[in-house]
């Protein structure tokens, strides 16, 4: 590796190389509970040309690559777990264009979604996959990023128009077009979506935006069970009423947003439900009628007409969510699962997942972006403690094999990475041989992030 760092070196300027022991610890994990893996090597690149240059020596010389963006990620993405080249793309962060007429941004990979939003919102745009955590544009295509608002504006994926991506021999591509729509073709750019940085390495991206909606109303319901709740779900989606979040939270998560934020809600299982909207008598008729329904399947209590200011601290409880469990566990680990399913088997999948956590004497949470289906539970294992960890991948299998069994996925939005790969097989059968020889076509030495999705 030393004759390979020097002539590394002399493709960026020496201060944006680093073999240094603090940097590779910084670039060896996520914020996942999986081990962490030194680099060899960490390097910022600031322009194509430097990536593809990277890129091809690397694969000349077999040596693994590893795109990293924030190091957000929860299934150990980003982990370089063969070692080699980290990539860091926090120096490419421009935003090279705002075409406001056309509802599209171009962007660098290392731009953070919140900086990006934070140049928008002064145009009435704004770019709406929403993870939370501070990640970065190219981290989220490479992970097919959601969040809370995924039930009414889609993933990452939904806004992806154009794709710049280096290719492991160094060569660029170019994919899609700043067209809206398009029926040219194979569909090269989706590939790249959801990728992991194991096909290519996004060095641009072409965006689309949307209007920021003038108006927003939210509600609070309570439930003694959380199968009401799940229940609750299906019946406002089937209603029409397109919410623009629908997040299911269980006591246990309650508990710990009333500890830390002073939040006036009941101490139960709540359902979060806003709806955003062209003005605020169009609001008023939505949420009578969604009131309606909430009433009909067992809401204890239900808060309407929430002023901006309480949403807004429901709304940086449920972000800060792990952060809280993390907090208030100092001696413990988490894993946290992220099975999803079709809305009709959401409330099955939500009661399954209360029933094997139930009486454990490991913490449990259970909380969920509900109008997708997608369930996640933070278990929290004693570090050091083989039992508790065996038992918490234990229950992690037997969620995502129940998933499956209801015709949902093994990941609704954290990635495959290394935590989810075991089950690959099981989701897409004989499909799984065709993903492996699309790897072996596009990456023949396996460079590109290397041990992860297959």
């Amino acid at each position: 590796m030393k004759e390979w760092f020097e002539e590394l070196s002399t493709f960026v300027e020496k201060d944006r190389i680093s073999w240094g022991e603090s940097v590779l610890d910084l670039h060896s994990r996520d914020q996942s509970h999986h081990t962490p893996v030194r680099p060899d090597v960490v390097i910022w690149p600031q322009e194509v040309k430097e990536v593809c240059q990277i890129l091809r020596f690397c694969n000349e010389k077999k040596i693994p690559v590893t795109p990293w963006g924030a190091g957000t990620s929860l299934e150990g993405n980003p982990i370089p777990i063969k070692a080699g080249v980290v990539l860091d793309f926090s120096l490419m962060n421009k935003i090279l264009d705002i075409r406001a007429q056309d509802f599209q941004v171009d962007v660098q990979p290392g731009v953070v979604y919140q900086d990006l939003n934070e140049k928008l919102r002064h145009m009435g745009l704004f770019f709406p996959p929403d993870p939370g955590a501070r990640a970065t544009i190219g981290g989220m295509i490479g992970n097919n990023a959601s969040g809370i608002r995924t039930v009414r504006f889609g993933s990452t994926r939904d806004y992806v128009l154009r794709l710049k991506v280096v290719l492991a021999s160094g060569e660029v591509l170019q994919l899609g077009s700043r067209a809206s729509k398009s029926s040219a073709g194979y569909d090269l750019l989706h590939l790249f979506v959801g990728s992991e940085g194991t096909l290519g390495i996004i060095v641009e991206a072409t965006l689309k935006v949307v209007g920021m909606p003038p108006d927003s109303s939210a509600m609070i319901a309570s439930f003694v069970d959380l199968r009401e709740a799940g229940n609750a779900v299906f019946e406002i989606m089937r209603a029409g009423l397109e919410p623009g979040a629908l997040e299911v939270l269980s006591e246990e998560c309650v508990a710990l947003i009333k500890k830390e934020s002073d939040l006036d809600v009941p101490l139960k299982n709540l359902l979060f439900v806003e709806f955003l909207g062209p003005s605020m008598n169009y609001l008023r008729d939505v949420v009578l009628a969604a009131e309606e329904l909430l009433k009909e399947t067992g809401a204890d209590t239900i808060q309407k007409g929430i002023g901006r200011e309480k949403r807004d601290i429901l709304f940086k409880a449920r972000y800060q969510l792990g952060e809280m469990i993390i907090r208030n566990h100092p001696d413990r680990g988490f894993l946290t699962t992220d099975t999803a399913v079709p809305i009709s088997k959401f409330p099955q999948l939500l009661m399954f997942a209360r029933k094997i956590t139930h009486g454990l004497d490991i913490p449990a949470y259970i909380f969920s972006h509900a109008g997708n289906g997608n369930i996640h539970v933070a278990l929290m294992g004693k570090k050091g403690d083989n039992k508790e960890w065996s038992l918490i991948q234990e229950i992690n299998e037997r969620l995502v094999k129940k998933a499956l069994e209801l015709g949902g996925t093994c990941t609704g939005e954290h990635g495959v990475g290394i935590g989810k790969r075991p089950f690959m097989e099981l989701e897409h059968k004989d499909a799984i041989v065709w993903m492996r020889r699309l790897k072996e076509f596009m990456d023949p030495n396996g460079i590109l992030n290397p041990g992860k999705i297959i």
